[in-house]
């Protein structure tokens, strides 16, 4: 009689999520040329994987708008497209909106001071910091008012929103005046949420958004130079 215990293999959702950070890293910071086909056999290659769980990877990040797939031409870095951008910041403007509103009435006031002393900490060094990090520190900041929304679809999509324009938030945080008007237009956010005006959270908030949407056109510029033209 044979004793020896069957082998049991372990799951592969271990692989398929390292993976799946890691190349999601690299299409937020466009590691990838925008159109450029991905050569899949190289990149299984390069994670040490079969090209089934990357394919798997990919589909999620099409899926999420962080790349393009084409039939018979593969999977590619989505372009830079300045259309899609401002439909982007359209979307995001009125997410914002609401997470303002809704967490301006939803939160508990413990929730929001943890939230003003956890922003005042971060902007007294924010010029101290690198440009991802100021651009990851923004997009907690977001988030967090999203998380006090008590809405979850709402905080999903501002994730997957911020995933994608996380490029130019990258570019933004470098120039140090744009640093500057992001703390100072973070602190009068906090302040609205903290009175419970509503009005005044949301108006904050879609100005403080729509400022850069106008902004946008000479980050796009910037971020179009970086990719195409070295």
């Amino acid at each position: 009689m044979n004793s020896s215990k069957p082998i049991v293999r372990k799951s592969s959702n271990s692989s398929v999520d390292r993976i799946y950070e890691r190349l999601k890293q690299m299409a937020m910071n466009y590691k990838f040329r925008p159109g450029e086909p991905l050569n899949e056999v190289e990149l299984a290659a390069s994670f040490g994987v079969s090209r089934t769980p990357l394919r798997e990877v990919l589909n999620r990040l099409v899926a999420e708008g962080l790349l393009d797939f084409v039939p018979r031409r593969g999977f590619s870095c989505r372009a830079l497209d300045t259309k899609m951008i401002f439909d982007l910041y359209e979307v995001r403007c009125g997410l914002e909106m609401m997470s303002a509103k809704l967490a301006t009435e939803r939160a508990t006031d413990a929730e929001v001071s943890t939230l003003v002393t956890l922003w005042k900490t971060a902007s007294q060094k924010f010029g101290e910091l690198s440009p991802l990090e100021c651009a990851q520190c923004d997009e907690r900041f977001h988030e967090q008012i999203a998380t006090l929304s008590r809405n979850a679809e709402l905080l999903h999509s501002l994730q997957a929103i911020n995933a994608r324009a996380h490029y130019l938030r990258l570019i933004s945080m470098e120039k140090v005046h744009y640093r500057h008007n992001t703390c100072d237009e973070h602190q009068l956010i906090l302040k609205a949420i903290q009175k419970r005006n509503v009005e005044a959270a949301v108006n904050c908030m879609s100005a403080h958004v729509s400022l850069r949407q106008e902004q946008l056109v000479e980050v796009i510029k910037e971020g179009i130079a970086r990719l195409y033209m070295t």
